[in-house]
């Protein structure tokens, strides 16, 4: 029922996107999806294949590093409670700061491809720290005074209850990490220093005033982010599959 509801959502949109274009919205620059298929057809393998796997690289380090220290620093809370406080400080600073001003000193400092992965990290970082620290605190109780009463301290508890609770959880927020990845490290490209990836490709799109091509770099960074977010939710089902059951 689910998949049916997702496949007419799809379809409605693309009705929507059609019915847009052919009234011709906002001056023109609404495309028709046909026209935007046949552009993405034209250019070819060799105009996406190669900025849509620089983005994916940059978007996976970014993830990989982004997604690690927040797990990492959730583990620690549970182990260093007193180190909570100026955990989520931290966390909150990183999701509150204004990425886009941050970028360009990341640029200035490092330069190349630093700021694509920086950005992706930080957009992964909040998320995921608070979706892991709300599911090892989900830990069944009884299940911890077990550990503790056979003489067991906070890093049993960690690794023998904590983190399989946290399962659900925490790949509840990698879902939604991939996609934010991908949005970093498009970011850190339209903030220049790099000659390729999917933000280069736009904004050379945007440059050249080709509404087409633009829309077609937009969907192939949409079909990035899907791929992400597919993924993740085919390694919860592998690793854990009781997280879907959780989820619903």
């Amino acid at each position: 029922m689910k998949r049916i509801g997702a496949v007419l959502g799809v379809a409605g949109l693309v009705g929507v996107w059609w019915l847009l274009a052919a009234l011709g919205v906002a001056g023109g620059t609404v495309p028709s999806p046909w026209t935007v298929l046949h552009t993405m057809y034209s250019d070819g393998w060799g105009l996406y294949g190669p900025n849509f796997r620089i983005t994916a690289l940059g978007a996976l380090q970014g993830f990989l590093w982004g997604n690690g220290l927040a797990i990492a620093l959730a583990m620690l809370i549970m182990v260093i409670p007193q180190i909570e406080s100026l955990a989520t400080q931290l966390a909150i600073l990183s999701y509150c700061t204004p990425l886009l001003a941050l970028g360009p000193i990341i640029l200035v400092v490092f330069g190349g491809r630093t700021p694509t992965v920086f950005l992706a990290a930080m957009y992964c970082f909040f998320t995921t720290m608070v979706g892991t620290v709300t599911g090892l605190r989900s830990a069944d109780r009884t299940s911890l005074d077990l550990v503790r009463a056979y003489g067991g301290g906070r890093w049993q508890q960690l690794y023998r209850v904590r983190l399989i609770s946290a399962l659900p959880n925490t790949f509840a927020a990698l879902k939604i990490a991939a996609p934010s990845a991908v949005l970093g490290a498009i970011i850190g490209e339209y903030l220049g220093g790099v000659d390729s990836g999917i933000g280069v490709a736009l904004t050379a799109a945007q440059t050249a005033y080709n509404v087409p091509r633009t829309w077609g770099m937009a969907l192939a960074a949409a079909a990035l982010a899907g791929l992400g977010y597919a993924v993740i939710a085919l390694a919860a089902r592998v690793v854990a599959p009781w997280t879907t059951q959780a989820a619903r």
